[in-house]
């Protein structure tokens, strides 16, 4: 899965790599601890291209009748997706990008304390996880999503069975359609060499914990 991550990358220049009109109301960068329920950086296609504007984490099915109507949908699985209620018209009609600079994930010690590790691109360039939009509520309709998920590959195994479904550049337009269908076949393990990854402080383990040093490699004494 993919519960928390961190976004560093103006806004101006995530449009400019994504090749998307921005939206005057983006959320705040940077930000460390990006966590479930915290507005986020989404590419979507619009009516004139591609836009960049920002959306709830954590996507809402129609049918519910307030935010907490049901579980907290921040992840889609790539296995299921095109089958579940909740996700299938998204998956078909509002798939979307979710920009972030790198993403955390947790081991645990023979004490059975929760590590941190940190996940970032070797080439430095932002992560692209493959999302899922939908817009939810009638008075004041807002627009949520959720991040597509698949089963880790051969490097990442080693720290988790799961990671987020990352898209290289030139699988981009593909997913959100602007080259007509055959986005299923993305909707698998990334591609190996990808990633880099190394321990962080546990002071993320708090989704109230903040600042750059979230993100800096951590010295054991």
């Amino acid at each position: 899965m993919c519960g928390r991550f961190a976004v560093t990358l103006p806004p101006d220049a995530m449009a400019q790599l994504f090749k998307a009109q921005p939206a005057n109301d983006l959320p705040v960068v940077p930000n460390f601890n990006v966590c479930p329920t915290n507005r986020v950086h989404v590419v979507r296609l619009g009516a004139t291209g591609r836009q960049l504007v920002g959306m709830r984490w954590g996507f809402i099915p129609h049918w519910y009748k307030e935010e907490n109507g049901g579980p907290l949908l921040i992840n889609a699985r790539a296995e299921t997706v095109a089958e579940k209620p909740a996700f299938k018209a998204a998956c078909r009609e509002r798939r979307c990008l979710i920009l972030a600079t790198g993403f955390f994930e947790w081991t645990k010690d023979e004490a059975g304390n929760r590590l941190p590790w940190y996940f970032r691109r070797r080439d430095g360039a932002p992560v692209a996880f493959a999302g899922l939009w939908q817009s939810w509520g009638r008075e004041a309709p807002q627009d949520t999503c959720a991040i597509v998920t698949t089963g880790a590959n051969e490097e990442v195994s080693v720290l988790h069975h799961r990671m987020p479904l990352i898209l290289e550049p030139d699988e981009v337009a593909l997913w959100l359609g602007e080259e007509g269908t055959g986005a299923a076949r993305l909707m698998q393990p990334g591609r190996e060499g990808v990633l880099e990854w190394y321990r962080v402080s546990t002071r993320v383990n708090s989704n109230r914990a903040s600042g750059e040093d979230l993100i800096e490699p951590f010295e054991e004494d």
